[in-house]
Formats: C-alpha cells, sequence, structure tokens
C-alpha cells in the first residue's frame, strides 16, 4: 500500500487530499513538529535525506516534493478527471502551475513569516530595534511588493472561471491551495483578492478535502 510520512501543519496535507480525490488507499505514517523550533523531526530523515515532508513510499519508491508527487500520482493513478492528457494546451497550463506553486508563490510568504518571525524573536533589549527595522525595511521594500505582484497576478488567473485549468478543478488546483491559503492567512490583502479567497471557501468545501482532514488532523498555517 501506499504511504504518505505526513508532518502536521504541512504541504502533506495536498498529498492526502489529492489521493482522497483520485480514491487510491493509502496508509499514513504521522511526524510531529518540534513545538519549540516547528521543524520536522529526525526521524523524517531516515526515510528522505532532507527530513522534509511530504514524502511518499509506493512499491519501493521513494519521492519527495509536492509538484513531483502530484504529477507522479496523477500519471500513475487519475483517469483524465484531475489533470488534462499529456499533448493537449491544457496540459502545459497545468503543468506550470504545479511549478508556480513552489517556484514563485511560495518564497514571498516564506520570506514575510520569516521577517515576522525576526521582529518577534528573543533577543537582547539592545539589538531589538535594529532587528525590527531591518525585518521592517524588508517586508516594506521587496516582501510586500513581491507579494502583492504575485497575489494579483493569481487573482486575475482566477477570474475567468474560478479555476487554475480550464473550467474544472484540476490537482493544479490541489498544488495552489497551500499558497492561497497561506496567502489568506499572512497576507493582509484578503479584501483586495476576491477570486482568491472565493477559490479557498469553495476547495474547502470539497467532500475529498474534508476527508483528508479527518485522516491527516489538525491543519494550522504555521505564522
Amino acid at each position: 500500500m501506499l504511504t504518505v510520512h505526513h508532518l502536521n501543519n504541512s504541504r502533506s496535507q495536498r498529498v492526502l487530499w489529492l489521493l482522497e480525490e483520485l480514491g487510491v488507499p493509502y496508509g499514513i505514517r504521522r511526524y510531529q513538529r518540534d513545538p519549540k523550533t516547528l521543524l520536522a523531526p529526525a526521524e523524517l530523515r531516515a526515510v528522505h535525506p532532507l527530513g522534509k515532508s511530504p514524502v511518499i513510499e509506493d512499491d519501493g519508491h521513494v519521492m519527495a516534493e509536492s509538484g513531483a508527487i502530484i504529477e507522479y500520482l496523477v500519471d500513475r493513478y487519475d483517469t483524465g478527471r484531475l489533470a488534462p492528457l499529456r499533448g493537449l494546451p491544457e496540459r502545459w497550463r497545468f503543468t506550470y502551475w504545479l511549478h508556480y506553486a513552489e517556484g514563485s508563490a511560495m518564497p514571498p510568504l516564506l520570506l514575510k513569516l520569516v521577517a515576522s518571525r525576526i521582529a518577534t524573536a528573543p533577543m537582547p533589549f539592545f539589538a531589538k530595534p535594529f532587528a525590527r527595522k531591518i525585518a521592517d525595511k524588508l517586508q516594506s521594500s521587496f516582501v510586500d511588493p513581491q507579494l502583492a505582484l504575485h497575489l494579483s497576478y493569481v487573482d486575475n488567473a482566477l477570474a475567468a472561471t474560478g479555476w487554475f485549468v480550464g473550467d474544472a478543478f484540476s490537482a493544479a488546483d490541489i498544488q495552489m491551495s497551500f499558497p492561497l491559503e497561506a496567502a489568506m492567512a499572512r497576507s493582509g490583502m484578503n479584501d483586495r483578492l476576491p477570486h482568491i479567497a472565493a477559490f479557498v471557501e469553495r476547495v474547502r468545501q470539497r467532500p475529498a478535502y474534508r476527508r483528508a482532514l479527518e485522516r491527516g488532523g489538525p491543519y494550522t498555517l504555521l505564522g
């Protein structure tokens, strides 16, 4: 049976969701973040050298990286319902959003999280003003403009049909869900992103999304 190495509050929730949409039987091996550092436990390194999640095992193969896992699962188990067939123009758009999610959408969100933690991290009192100034400058001069650029781009992309590929739900929407849920939690731009807000609400109502939460456990985005 396919096994998902599932870390709480992580991208592996998307993999559980995809498997629920596909109706593929799977088992879960659970891992908990360190409550202080929020890092994955060392046990994950026994599965994959980077010690990250998600990781899946299927037929003796170990695979990491959300986009690669989603492509693999779609190619192996989908019947054409969650991804356009190869060779169609829609397949290129599907592949684009799979890679955009982690390659372009997540970096400014992660930087915003890091900057906010720098500003509030424990440190000697004399260092706090300097740390906060650096964090504020990073956010105002780079992070927030980049975040606004990307989220406006994504919001416009959703305007036509509400989905990322054509007029139907696909695995690309699953991949994009994590950065967009994070954006709703961290960006402070929710009132300017009506199509993203509607997308997030819509996918959270899918039965497979809810089943994945039941199996994976409570899911609260960090930050």
